[in-house]
């Protein structure tokens, strides 16, 4: 019997959340992703609106410049939304740990617990334009591949933000599975056979 949770991080349009829930079905786990927004806000009494907004986001509040001398009551001793959003949704990813193993997607889970098998799911830009364009069609290719590496973008910095770690690198997952060749299923697949060799 499992007894970790598995957190996925993912590039976007590279069905990690997808393989998510294909996971938690066969395995019998909760699963969490967009859970977290409205879980972290109950936690934090912060309105689930900015959870939406801040969610993978980074967002660092900027001084204006000709601000140069501080007092006690200055904003830059305020914690920034971003890491109020951040340590709300650790609370919460912490706390789903503790009641046993689960499926965790994003949010900097596999930082945030030290104790979980970590999934990377990645492709080629190709096949994440083409299951996007499936999802959402009618969308121009080009202003696809543009959405896609910018979200990409916003994950990366947050991760390595809250993280000090680079996202997407193979040393820092126990297994990453490029879903373009195989599909969902057979990353699905994949994983429970590497399971199999943990229990």
């Amino acid at each position: 019997m499992l007894d970790k949770v598995i957190t996925i991080s993912r590039e976007f349009g590279s069905g990690g959340r997808e393989l998510g829930m294909k996971l938690a079905e066969r395995l019998g786990l909760p699963f969490y992703d967009k859970e977290l927004i409205s879980l972290s806000a109950e936690e934090s009494d912060l309105a689930e609106e900015a959870f939406l907004h801040y969610d993978e986001h980074l967002f660092i509040q900027q001084e204006p410049s000709e601000q140069r001398l501080y007092s006690p009551f200055s904003t830059v001793y305020e914690v920034s939304m971003s890491d109020q959003i951040f340590l709300a949704q650790s609370r919460v990813i912490r706390k789903l740990a503790e009641q046993g193993p689960c499926i965790i997607v994003g949010r900097c889970a596999d930082r945030v617990l030290e104790n979980s098998i970590n999934l990377f799911v990645y492709a080629k830009m190709e096949n994440r334009i083409k299951r996007m364009n499936s999802l959402e069609t009618g969308v121009n290719p080009e202003m696809m591949e543009n959405r896609i590496r910018e979200i990409d973008k916003k994950r990366k910095d947050y991760y390595q933000y809250y993280t000090g770690c680079e996202w997407g690198k193979a040393q820092n997952y126990h297994l990453c599975l490029e879903s373009g060749l195989v599909g969902v299923e057979g990353c699905s697949n994949a994983v429970l056979s590497y399971l199999q060799c943990i229990l």
